[in-house]
């Protein structure tokens, strides 16, 4: 529980003094929230929630000028400032601690450092080495050769495939599968053939990865994702994909192999990449988006195939308007009546 006037010190906003001393025992979104709770405005899109809301208190921009009940507390970044607040209200984090779970299975020639963790029913196969302070949680797996850096975070039922390799603080969450192999086949004489997939996947440091995405090992040489990228759940990445630092890709993606995606790309969601083709650096993919052919840095796009977002919009706008212009045209080519 927090007053009114210790929330605001914490979030760096203020409080008229008649209301310093009332209570905030919870937070709750716009819509949800009852009285005694804090929620927060970040969109105009919400102004008739924020109007509605029955919330005590309301974390607003510094150039709130809207309508609501609630006390406003206006700070720099209302949604950075919630999750400060979250963290207030939230139980303290469990701290793991070190050492091998009876359940699990741990090959003599594998390393886990002193103050890791691997928990119940983990497998860690031979010649894998866990770093300092990593977690290896309920149900997950490392392969042969594979290693994990410092501070990482395995959730349960994750999959490390045979000699792929996390840097620090990488966290994987469950159902991440890294190191599977590549789709690729030939066919011959009306069967498809296996290709061998004998290359690796390198995830650097910072890197976090969402549910029940998959990243294939390459065919020979790495798949790379560079540092500091997050991924969003269910995203697919295939062989020899290279993505560099920083990057954003979220849910439903799907990266086809040997193509790259350089420094600081966001793809939206559903967008799908062709392979062999390169996303410039800091390039913007729209969501449900198709790329077949190269950007170039810095390219912002949409649709499929893929355009200038300007020229997207304005040929969104045209498109609607292909009815009335069908009528006015119909009617200019009608033939005169007999009157």
């Amino acid at each position: 529980m927090l007053t009114l006037s210790q929330l605001a010190g914490l979030v760096g906003g203020s409080v008229p003094p008649r209301d310093e001393n009332l209570e905030i025992t919870g937070l709750a979104g716009l819509s949800e929230a009852q009285s005694g709770e804090v929620s927060f405005f970040g969109h105009p899109r919400y102004a008739a929630e924020l109007k509605a809301t029955q919330a005590t208190a309301v974390l607003v921009p510094r150039d709130f000028d809207g309508v609501t009940n609630a006390v406003c507390i206006e700070v720099d970044n209302p949604s950075a400032a919630f999750t400060a607040v979250t963290e207030k209200f939230l139980p303290p984090p469990e701290i793991p601690q070190p050492g091998i779970h009876p359940s699990a299975v741990v090959h003599e020639e594998a390393e886990v450092a002193a103050d890791a963790c691997v928990r119940e029913n983990a497998v860690i196969m031979a010649g894998a080495v866990i770093g300092a302070r990593s977690v290896v949680s309920a149900g997950s797996s490392v392969g042969r050769g594979a290693s994990l850096g410092e501070d990482c975070l395995l959730h349960s039922h994750v999959v490390v495939q045979d000699a792929c390799v996390l840097g620090d603080r990488v966290i994987l969450h469950s159902g991440v599968v890294v190191g599977s192999d590549g789709f690729g086949y030939e066919t011959k004489n009306g069967r498809h053939h296996k290709i061998p997939q004998s290359g690796l996947v390198v995830i650097e440091n910072d890197v976090e990865i969402g549910a029940n995405t998959t990243i294939d090992r390459a065919r020979f040489g790495r798949t790379v994702i560079g540092e500091g990228t997050k991924i969003d759940n269910l995203v697919m990445i295939a062989h020899n994909v290279v993505i560099g630092r920083h990057c954003i890709i979220c849910a439903q993606v799907g990266i086809s192999g040997s193509t790259t995606v350089e420094d600081h790309v966001v793809l939206a969601g559903q967008a799908g990449i062709v392979g062999h083709i390169k996303i410039g650096q800091g390039s913007i993919v729209g969501a449900q988006s198709g790329v077949s052919n190269d950007l170039a840095p810095k390219s912002i796009v949409v649709g499929s195939p893929p355009r200038p977002i300007g020229e997207w919009k304005r040929s969104v706008i045209r498109v609607d308007r292909l009815a009335s212009l069908y009528s006015r045209v119909k009617k200019l080519e009608a033939p005169p009546s007999a009157d």
